[in-house]
């Protein structure tokens, strides 16, 4: 690339033929070829810029089944649009998985990262798997990332109150930043006094155990209309007209819906959001800050007699949430973090 750039800006200029050129002609001319070779430099410089620019962060439309908020990859747009439709198999997000050395066993073990993979829709054909291992396996490998990715963003959070609970505790006036800030966590997180001691019970990260096994319960390993249709991972009801979808079995007293989201991440997001902000894991939010207290790291098979209220079925939910866990040994997983690298998809 720099011997390129430096052919742009030092190429020395072939040699032209002389002019016999006199008075008035022999300056207009001269004039002529400055201006073409400025022109001609310039647009060298301009179209170089171009190609770099074009190779670093492509302009692409949103395609169904890629997330292009999260991040870019260094490939041509017919290329994208490849790798999203086959992103959209069974096979292929397999093979995908096993290029990247993506092996749960590994990352449990912290032998390995969680590549950033972060899939926009989980593959149509992932009902038509038979065999439960396969199906399992491809279902946790695609929504761990989006969980740890949805903690990633609330650790950034937690740290940033943290350092401003410090400056308080020091008698440091807050910056207009920082203040502006804290009014917006606190309406987010639905805490009216803006009190960070409140704040910090609120904003914390979910344990992946936990986050998987709900997932796998709540729109069946995947497969569910809700999920298929509207990327509902965790079932979260809502009385919104807007952007949701109508259980095909709801009893005719009832006028609850089926929360529908633009992506696999947005799911994530919000379903960790509600688990931080409603009323009905104020329970849960006090056991995870118990854990804080006391220095023990957070453990989803310990936070799950709390989470009775997310389901009607109460302790038979709480019940099958744990056997979920304890079968796929997802408690090695609450370690679990992402790579280093840029996002893939």
């Amino acid at each position: 690339m720099a011997a390129s750039l430096r052919q742009v800006v030092s190429q020395p200029m072939p040699p032209k033929p002389a002019l016999v050129l006199d008075g008035a002609d022999f300056e207009k001319t001269l004039q002529s070829e400055i201006i073409a070779k400025a022109e001609g430099a310039a647009q060298a410089v301009a179209d170089f810029v171009a190609e770099i620019r074009a190779k670093v962060v492509p302009e692409l439309p949103k395609m169904a089944g890629v997330d292009t908020l999260v991040g870019v990859i260094p490939a041509s747009a017919a290329d994208k649009y490849f790798r999203a439709r086959l992103m959209k198999t069974t096979g292929a997000l397999s093979k995908t998985f096993n290029q990247l050395g993506y092996d749960l066993e590994r990352v449990g073990s912290g032998e390995a990262d969680v590549p950033r993979l972060f899939l926009a829709s989980l593959p149509g054909d992932l009902k038509d798997i038979r065999e439960s291992r396969v199906k399992k396996s491809l279902f946790f490998r695609t929504v761990l990332p989006l969980v740890l990715q949805a903690n990633e963003e609330i650790l950034r959070d937690r740290r940033r109150l943290w350092n401003i609970h410090f400056q308080k505790s020091l008698g440091l006036k807050l910056g207009p930043a920082d203040r502006l800030w804290m009014m917006v966590i606190a309406e987010r997180y639905g805490v009216k006094s803006g009190s960070i001691e409140n704040l910090l019970q609120r904003v914390d990260i979910i344990p992946p155990s936990l986050a998987l096994a709900q997932a796998a319960e709540e729109s069946g390993w995947g497969t569910s209309r809700f999920v298929r249709e509207g990327n509902a991972v965790f079932g979260q009801w809502t009385f919104s007209d807007n952007g949701s979808l109508v259980p095909a079995r709801r009893d005719q007293d009832k006028f609850h819906k089926i929360r529908a989201f633009p992506s696999l991440l947005e799911s994530v997001r919000a379903y960790a959001r509600n688990l931080n902000t409603h009323a009905a894991y104020r329970k849960m939010r006090r056991v995870r800050h118990s854990f804080r207290l006391a220095g023990q790291p957070l453990e989803g098979l310990l936070m799950v007699e709390s989470m009775k209220s997310y389901s009607q079925k109460g302790d038979e939910y709480v019940k099958k949430i744990k056997t979920l866990i304890e079968a796929n040994d997802l408690q090695r997983l609450d370690d679990a973090r992402l790579g280093d690298q840029r996002p893939l998809i």
